[in-house]
C-alpha cells in the first residue's frame, strides 16, 4: 500500500511530540503550552509555545492538518489547480535570549490536491545574530550528510534554493546563513514518495540535535546592551522577511488558518533603528559582510 495523507499527518504529529520533548530538555527550564484549534472549513492543529526559558525567549512548534475547498483567492494568489486540498506539516521557529545563540527555523509539509497532484516541502535554516563561520560550517555539513543519504544532488540544489528564498530583496541581504529549502518536490527516478517523506522525518529528527550544538556554543557567552540591540535589529530583519516574502505565512492567511499560530514565528521583541550603521571592523560588520548568496560554508 502506498503512503497516504492520513499516515503522513500522523507521523508529523509524532514528530511534533518528539521535537517538543527534546527542546524542553535542551532549554532546561520552560515547558510548552498547547493550544488546540479548529478550522471551520476543515481540519485544525496543535500550536505549542515555549517562553521565557533558560535558552529560548520565545518559540513555537506547530502541527497542522487542514483541508477543504480551494477558494478563488487561493487559486488566484497561489496558483492552485484543483477543487479540494489537503495540507499537513510541522513548523518551528525559536528565538533565543542570548544574542550568541542563533534563531532557527524548520518546516516540513505535505500538500495534496484532489487532482492527484502532491508535493513535499520544507527545510532548515539558521539565522545567527553574530555569525561564527565554524558553527555555520558544522550546521551545513550535517544538513549535507542527511541530504546525501537520498540524492547527492539534493544538498547543493536545496542550499542554493535556500539562499534564493531566504533573501530580503529590499535589503539585498540573506536572512541568515541559509541552510536547505525545497518545495513542490514529488517522486523522481532517484527518490520516490516514501523517500521524500523519510527525508522530511530525518530532518525533523536532526533538528533538535543540530540546535543543541548551536546552543552549547553560545548560551554561556556574556553580553550587554550593545549585543541586545543588535539581536533585536536582526530580529527586525527576520520579521520583515516573514511578513513580506514567506510563502507559508501567505498560505496560512489566505487559506483561513489560525492567525495566532501563523504569526508564532515573530519574536517577542524586535527593533528598527532609523539609519543604523555598524562600526567598521566590528563583530556586527563581519556578520553583515557574510549575508550574501552563494557562500560555500562546507565542502
Amino acid at each position: 500500500m502506498s503512503l497516504n495523507k492520513i499516515e503522513i499527518a500522523q507521523q508529523f504529529r509524532l514528530l511534533q511530540d518528539h521535537i517538543c520533548g527534546e527542546l524542553e530538555r535542551i532549554d532546561g527550564k520552560a515547558t510548552f503550552r498547547e493550544d488546540l484549534w479548529d478550522r471551520k472549513e476543515g481540519g485544525g492543529g496543535r500550536t505549542r509555545i515555549i517562553r521565557h526559558g533558560g535558552v529560548i525567549e520565545k518559540g513555537g512548534v506547530a502541527f497542522s492538518e487542514v483541508y477543504g475547498p480551494v477558494s478563488e483567492m487561493m487559486k488566484k494568489q497561489l496558483g492552485l489547480d484543483g477543487n479540494e486540498f489537503f495540507a499537513t506539516g510541522v513548523s518551528i521557529v525559536l528565538h533565543p535570549g542570548n544574542p550568541f545563540v542563533p534563531i532557527i527555523h524548520m518546516n516540513v509539509r505535505y500538500f495534496e490536491l484532489d487532482s492527484g497532484v502532491y508535493w513535499f516541502g520544507g527545510g532548515i535554516d539558521l539565522t545567527p545574530h553574530y555569525i561564527d563561520e565554524s558553527q555555520a560550517a558544522l550546521f551545513h555539513k550535517q544538513l549535507k550528510q542527511t541530504c546525501d543519504k537520498y540524492d547527492g544532488s539534493f544538498y547543493p540544489k536545496f542550499k542554493s534554493w535556500a539562499d534564493d528564498y531566504f533573501f530580503n530583496q529590499h535589503r539585498d541581504e540573506t536572512r541568515g546563513i541559509g541552510g536547505i529549502f525545497f518545495d513542490h518536490l514529488s517522486a523522481s527516478e532517484k527518490a520516490g514518495k516514501e523517500d521524500l517523506f523519510s527525508l522530511c522525518i530525518d530532518l525533523g529528527k536532526l533538528f533538535p540535535l543540530i540546535y543543541e550544538e548551536q546552543v552549547d556554543f553560545g548560551k554561556n557567552k556574556p553580553f550587554g546592551e550593545r549585543e541586545l540591540l543588535w539581536r533585536n535589529l536582526r530580529r527586525g530583519r527576520y520579521v520583515e522577511f516573514n511578513l513580506v516574502y514567506d510563502r507559508g505565512t501567505k498560505f496560512g492567511l489566505l487559506s483561513g488558518g489560525r492567525t495566532e499560530s501563523i504569526l508564532m514565528s515573530l519574536p517577542e521583541m524586535a527593533a528598527w533603528e532609523y539609519d543604523f550603521h555598524v562600526e567598521e571592523n566590528s563583530p556586527e560588520s563581519k556578520t553583515l559582510s557574510l549575508l550574501h548568496k552563494g557562500k560555500i560554508w562546507t565542502t
